[in-house]
This record gives C-alpha cells, structure tokens and sequence, in this order.
C-alpha cells in the first residue's frame, strides 16, 4: 500500500503551529478595492486553470460578489464518460467497442483494466482544459489530493471513475457528508486496508489517516491518541468490496459489535456497539459525528483550502484573521463548503497584494492553464482517437513534471501542499523545470502532432485578443496583465518589446507597420510570417519566465 513510502513525521514537520511574524494584517472584510483584468485574473487563476481572456473579460462586466457567487455555484455535469481508445495491433478489448465507453462494462483482468484507468487520465485533462466557468474541477482536485488514493495499489476501473467523479459532484458540497462517503468508497478501503479490517484482526490504516490526514490532523490543538486510532478501526470493521458490482457493503460476522470509548479529546465519548445489519451505518454516523464536534476539524480543513487556494505560510496573524473566522463559518453551516469559499475568494485578504504571485503553479496548473489561456484549439469530439493521443501526451508531461493524475505519491498527498520548508517549491527542480520549458517552447513553437492533426499556441489570435495589438507598449501591457501575476519594470518591458516585437531596432513603428500590414492583408503568407515570429518570440519568453511559473 501506498501507506507503507509514507512517514508521518512529515506532517509534523508541516505543522500549521503559527508564526511569530506576520506577512499582512488582512483579513475577511469584503474587498473594496480596484476590479480589473489583474483582480479578474488573480481570482481566475487560483479558481480555475488558467485565466482565459473570454472568462476575465466576461467577469469583469460583474461585480467582485456576482463573479465569486457564479463560479462557487456553478456546476457542470458531465456531457461524455471515458472511452476505449486503447484498441491496437496486440489488444482487442472483449466487451467494449473503440469510441464506446467502458464505464458500464465489467472489469477486466490486471494489466488489460488498467487500460482503462489509463483512459480516464486522458479523459480528466480534456476535461480539465474544456472546463465551465466554475471552481469545481479545481476542487475535485483538492479533494482527490485530500482524500489522496494510488490508482497503483488498487482494483478496478469502474470503482476508479465512481471514486473520481464522486468528488466532482460533491466538490463543492459538505465535508462531513463527503468523509462518510469516502471512508465507505471502494477504491479507500482497498487503498487504506479497510477491506482488511474485521474484529479478528483490527487494522488501523485508515482510523489512523482519517483522523491525522483526513479530519483534525497533527497540529498542536489535535490531542487524539493511539487509543483513539485502535478505537476508531473497530468501529470502521466489517466494511467489504464487492468486486463484481463495483460497490462496498456492510458484514456484521467481521464487526466488532462491543462499545467504543475515546479519549478526553473527543470529550470521553462512548459509540455503543451495535448487532445488526445496520450497525456500519450506524457506528459510522456516531463516529463522524463525534469528530467533527471537535473544534480542530473546521480548524484543519481550513488551513487546507488556504494552503490550496491562497498560500502554504500560515503565520499568527492568518491564524487570526483567516483560519480561526473560516473554521466558525464552516461550523455553523454544518460543514458546508460554498460559505467558505465564498468568504474567502471576497475577503481583502485574498486581494491582499501579497498573494498575488504567491504560488508556483502546480504541473496541472501549468499545463492546463497554458493551453486555456492561449485557446488551443482541438479536434471535435467525435474526432475521439485524436484528441486521446493529445490528452495522453499532455498527461505525460504532468507525470514528469510530478503530478500524474489520479496516482498522488502518497496518502498524504503532493507534497507541495504540507511538506515545510519547500512547500510548492517542490515542483521546481533541475529535472522538472527543463519539462516546463520543453512543454512550453513546443506549444508556442510547432505544437503537437497527433493522427495527422496539429495543436499549439496560436500567438496571431492571443495578439488580437489585446485592446491596441499594433501598439507595441500596449500589446505588451495586456499580455502581461494576462499572463503574469506580479509586475515587472518598465526597464524589462523595453527590453522584451526590443528583443522581441521590434527584432533589434528601436522604433516602436518598426512593430506597428509590420501588424497593420499583415492585418491588411491576412492571406499573404510572407506578412503573417514576419508577424508570427516576433510574436513567438515574445510570448515563448513570457511562458518560459519564472514569472509565468507563478499564479
């Protein structure tokens, strides 16, 4: 199990203990100040992938509140499920046809059903990258980097897509709901031994992890003891997989069916053990119930969705001013997240200057944003073998820029979210950095080939989306404000208009004569080259920069 490569102590480490200093006094007061392409974006780009210009231009006609509302609320449901595109010269899948989906088929054997876990990881960044105007896909990430499970370690696809798009449909629903659910969900009790949990023999993976990662965590206001993990695995016994209709259920002979009772830090609390066929559902309620009566778990899921959404340093003052206010409101709403996020994504706090540019992207961030900010356009739907090929290399470079998809390194998570000191740092190295520039330099370059069809960066079209393209000063300004989340200097900026858009001279119209010639007359396929690349050269330098690397 994936348990095993993990050392707690690394949580310890990450303590959320506050800081003596402070970064910023800010706090949840709703924010007053300024809503332009740079606030637009800034909220864009932590709520989603990327900061498309037809999204910051349609948020920008609605107020702070209207655009926060709109994208906590929203939610897409799914218009296409995962399909074989796995057919070739040495594997015919027996009971699914190529562009069919697989979803509702039986699981096959070992190495053939990984087939298609291997399709829902191409399938998820299409979805990514055609995603709605929404925070819920970047919460069915959190989720899955909270709930954290290793598609290596466990069976079945089917119970594999169930488990992923049950955070999609709940991404933005009640925690409380959502960690009963999951404790019960087929891919965490294979993952976390649950299966393997009965009165003869308690294993307690997962009372020990729901607690320490999924609950109340290891920060100094968390007093859980080992008693509580022993306790915990015997209400959590007799919990099973059914492997051929891809649900769990309840077996009372592997319950323990005697009373529970938990420490002080759970206020002495005794669960009366149960003898029926209900007693799973019934233990489970009194546990959960009895976890989050506890202060610490607001407290904990907070700093979470801070560390996520605005930035890893929790010090005194965040503490104060952001963590304590957050876990009150996620308490009174019994748990619900949307009053959470909306209070934080409105709060001067999260427009605080500071956090502008705070975070390095995260390799899905990175990837998906790239190519939504700059409309890379892809075959149609029906178009499926194509469109596989595309997601499968874009899925690559995330596996080796360190993110792959539905297999987290460990229970705990990526480890840019808790491990101290490096925190998201941790992304960048000398091994994935060159990843980066290898990824961007193809879209913005020669793209990617797939099935006789090509992708990439149309830099003309991005061009166009600015207010005055044939401005040099301009074009340069709104492709910053697009793309970069702090400023650079005028200094800078001459330089890159020189080097780039003006290939070396120094007049500003050298740009502007060669734009307007080309826009006069698109079809000239000389015009359009001298244009395309100078733009190339500004915007590969732009995607290139550690500024792009951050959001």
């Amino acid at each position: 199990m994936g348990l095993k490569t993990f050392n707690h102590d690394d949580i310890l480490v990450a303590s959320s203990l506050p800081k003596k200093t402070f970064r910023t006094l800010s706090g949840l007061s709703p924010y007053a100040g300024s809503w332009t392409s740079k606030e637009v974006a800034h909220l864009l780009k932590r709520t989603m992938f990327g900061a498309a210009v037809a999204d910051i231009n349609y948020y920008k006609t609605k107020t702070l509140s209207q655009s926060v509302d709109e994208l906590v609320d929203n939610s897409f449901a799914l218009t296409s499920q995962p399909v074989n595109d796995y057919n070739d010269m040495d594997y015919t899948d027996p009971n699914v046809s190529p562009g069919q989906t697989w979803i509702n088929a039986v699981n096959l054997a070992g190495g053939d059903d990984s087939k298609r876990v291997y399709s829902f990881k191409k399938w998820q960044f299409g979805q990514m990258i055609n995603q709605g105007r929404s925070v819920q896909l970047k919460m069915q990430l959190f989720w899955h980097n909270h709930f954290a499970t290793h598609i290596g370690d466990v069976f079945g696809s089917k119970m594999f897509y169930n488990h992923h798009i049950f955070f999609r449909n709940n991404a933005t629903g009640n925690f409380k709901a959502m960690a009963k659910s999951i404790t019960k969900d087929c891919i965490m009790l294979q993952y976390l031994s649950g299966q393997d949990n009965t009165k003869y023999a308690p294993n307690e993976n997962y009372g020990r992890e729901l607690q320490e990662l999924f609950c109340v965590g290891k920060d100094p206001g968390s007093q859980y003891t080992e008693d509580d993990v022993k306790n915990a695995a015997r209400v959590l016994t007799g919990w099973k997989v059914d492997y051929n209709n891809n649900v769990s259920y309840f077996l009372l002979d592997d319950h323990d069916i005697d009373n529970k009772t938990f420490s002080s830090f759970y206020n002495n609390t005794t669960i009366t053990g149960r003898n029926n066929a209900n007693a799973g559902n019934t233990e489970l309620d009194d546990l959960f119930t009895m976890i989050f009566n506890t202060s610490e778990c607001a407290l904990f899921l907070c700093r979470k969705l801070y560390r996520w959404f605005v930035y890893y340093d929790i010090d005194a003052a965040t503490e104060a001013n952001i963590i304590q206010p957050l876990a009150v409101i996620l308490r009174s709403n019994n748990y619900e997240i949307k009053p959470v996020l909306k209070a934080l994504f409105k709060s001067e706090h999260f427009f605080d200057a500071v956090n502008f540019g705070a975070q390095i992207k995260s390799p899905i961030d990175f990837i998906v944003g790239l190519m939504r900010e700059f409309k890379v356009t892809f075959p149609p739907a029906s178009e499926y073998v194509s469109n596989y090929k595309f997601w499968t290399i874009i899925h690559y470079f995330s596996s080796i820029m360190n993110q792959d998809y539905g297999d987290p390194p460990n229970v705990a998570g990526w480890s840019a979210y808790y491990q101290a000191p490096q925190f998201y740092e941790a992304w960048i190295n000398a091994t994935t950095y060159p990843k980066r520039v290898e990824f961007s330099i193809g879209m913005v370059d020669y793209g990617i080939d797939a099935n006789s069809t090509n992708i990439k960066a149309d830099v003309i079209a991005f061009a166009k989306l600015t207010s005055a393209p044939s401005n040099p000063n301009t074009l340069i300004n709104d492709s910053l404000d697009i793309l970069y989340r702090i400023n650079i200097s005028a200094t800078s900026k001459t330089d890159l208009k020189k080097n780039t858009l003006l290939d070396g001279q120094q007049n500003d119209n050298y740009w502007t004569s060669a734009w307007n010639s080309y826009n006069a007359d698109p079809a000239n396929e000389i015009k359009k080259a001298v244009v395309e690349s100078r733009l190339k050269n500004l915007y590969r330098f732009i995607v290139n920069s550690p500024e792009y690397q951050l959001a």
